[in-house]
């Protein structure tokens, strides 16, 4: 079942010209720390194929527990790559379009 598009859902992000990215060392260190395990990337993936929030439909795409998810989401959250709101009795997590354009930018700069 896929969840409407909240108020906590950012429409997405425009992608940056890599002439306009100010390069940050610590910045991008901190994405690519956030991302350095796998289950953390899909749970990235899956968000980026949604236009909306998601509660616990994220537990039932991996082989993972609830706590195990919590725990993944709340690296990613705090590196800035998705936010989440509180809707009721559950957190439901969207992308942060603005960090996953600066990381995707400042990566074609390593290059």
């Amino acid at each position: 079942m896929k969840a409407e598009r909240q108020d906590c859902c950012p429409p997405p992000a425009e992608e940056i010209p890599v002439d306009e990215v100010e390069f940050d060392e610590e910045e991008l260190a901190e994405y690519a720390k956030a991302l350095g395990h796998p289950a953390r990337v899909a749970i990235v993936r899956i968000l980026l194929r949604r236009d909306s929030c998601i509660c616990g439909e994220i537990v039932e795409e991996l082989p993972l527990a609830q706590s195990t998810v919590s725990q993944h989401l709340k690296k990613l959250k705090a590196a800035g790559l998705i936010r989440g709101e509180v809707d009721g009795p559950r957190v439901c997590y969207c992308i942060e379009p603005a960090a996953i354009a600066r990381f995707r930018a400042m990566v074609s700069l390593l290059g």
